[in-house]
């Protein structure tokens, strides 16, 4: 008996479609364009960073395709961390990020000292539909509790 073949290419394929693309960038950037209809706006494309930004009612999504580390990465920032109530603000993050944000999370971006929503799924194998999945929950997490966390934290 044969062993299996293992690929070590990266898989940049639709399962539902059957289309492949030539890389992550394609793959995304056809994935937008799709979405886009759905949604019936127009959405930018990923720009030469691999980035592009979608407003999702009070909160933009930034959608990151970091094809060096072979992930995509969606985040909303939320607000600044404030200087007092850090704990607090913390723990609450933590609870919501327990069950409340799905398959995002809240997390602290440190180079910006900001709270974010964020979402990072591998780019291999990655079909539309989990694409607008992880949008549409780092959207909505982030337009569900931007307005409240912000009323709860900054002073």
């Amino acid at each position: 008996m044969s062993e299996p073949q293992v690929t070590l290419q990266p898989i940049y394929a639709d399962r539902a479609s059957g289309q492949t693309f030539p890389d992550a960038r394609a793959m995304i950037d056809a994935y937008l364009a799709r979405f886009s209809e759905r949604a019936g706006s127009k959405l930018a494309s990923l720009d030469a960073a691999g980035y592009t930004l979608v407003r999702k009612g009070t909160a933009s999504v930034g959608i990151n395709v970091l094809e060096d580390h072979g992930v995509l990465l969606f985040v909303a920032p939320i607000m600044l961390v404030p200087v007092t109530g850090r704990e607090a603000l913390f723990r609450r993050l933590l609870e919501l990020s327990f069950l409340t944000t799905s398959d995002a999370a809240f997390a602290i971006d440190s180079h910006r000292d900001e709270v974010v929503v964020r979402s990072l799924r591998r780019l291999s194998g990655l079909d539309y539909e989990e694409f607008e999945d992880l949008l549409e929950t780092v959207g909505k997490v982030a337009d569900d509790w931007d307005d409240t966390l912000r009323a709860e934290f900054e002073a």
